[in-house]
């Protein structure tokens, strides 16, 4: 005695197999899938040989930070690609043209639900631990200085306001420039970050630094720069119609350097604030 299997109401392509153009359909279909892994772990394993990559670090904790990015990116790229792997494998191997008989539904497996509940939070627990001393650093380890400068964000400015003489912020003697950030070389920085008008993010790639300027609120934001040279500020929070052009400079210079720009904002600064008993005399005719 023979059991027959077969659904009457199955459909007699199953018997006889789908046109070739529908098998050939899923084989394409499952090649582009594949492509997916392949081309996206290709292109980040060239992208540094075109400049496509992370800027040069020159903070003292980016090696931190970059490592962070490093570890995470090999976490997710890993589930990325055995997640895009099984994703092909079904497409190819449960293709209708090469399936005979009826599909078949089962219900869920509630194991498993938790299984891979349980392994995505204690992964984001564990990286939320294996980061804390990092963020620490960069975001609660205040250096004991006073503020080295004053960065307000404005639409589309950055607006940078120094101490002047006394080494105190907020007196008649500060000292203002706009979208030009000088720093010392190899020492603490410390910012007070606000904003005039709308959300900005204050965003230096080079040093790794990028926190968001909240109307109302006076946030400290610190760094200390390892290279000398010329880096970008740009905004990386959108914020209006001239967002693509709210962007500055960073120099990073010897602290000899850094004196003698000061001392010549101040000498500028002076002679366009003189008031008119100030005035060198007119000279005679």
């Amino acid at each position: 005695m023979t059991t027959d299997n077969r659904d009457d109401n199955a459909p007699a392509e199953w018997d006889s197999g789908l046109p070739k153009g529908r098998r050939i359909g899923g084989i394409v279909w499952s090649l582009l899938f594949l492509l997916v892994p392949v081309l996206g772990v290709a292109t980040f394993i060239v992208a540094p040989w075109f400049d496509h990559w992370l800027p040069k670090d020159i903070s003292v904790h980016g090696r931190d930070i970059d490592g962070l990015f490093y570890f995470i990116l090999a976490l997710t790229g890993v589930v990325f690609v055995a997640t895009e792997m099984l994703l092909f494998w079904f497409m190819w191997k449960y293709d209708a043209a090469a399936v005979r008989g009826p599909a078949k539904y089962i219900h869920g497996s509630h194991t498993l639900e938790v299984v891979w509940t349980i392994i995505p939070a204690a992964t984001m627990l564990f990286l939320g631990i294996y980061q804390m001393n990092t963020w620490a650093d960069v975001k609660m380890r205040r250096p004991r200085i006073a503020p080295s400068a004053e960065v307000v964000a404005r639409q589309f400015e950055w607006r940078i306001r120094y101490p002047g003489r006394d080494g105190t912020l907020g007196t008649p003697d500060d000292l203002f420039v706009v979208n030009d950030l000088h720093v010392p070389l190899d020492e603490d920085f410390l910012v007070q970050l606000k904003s005039m008008d709308v959300l900005h993010s204050f965003f230096l790639p080079n040093l790794r630094v990028k926190h968001d300027a909240v109307p109302g609120m006076k946030q400290p934001v610190w760094f200390r720069a390892t290279e000398a040279g010329t880096y970008d500020i740009v905004c990386a929070e959108v914020c209006g119609w001239g967002h693509y052009k709210m962007k500055g400079r960073v120099t990073v210079e010897s602290r000899a350097d850094f004196e003698e720009w000061l001392a010549g904002v101040e000498a500028r600064q002076e002679a366009t604030q003189r008031g008119p008993e100030d005035a060198p005399p007119a000279a005679e005719d």
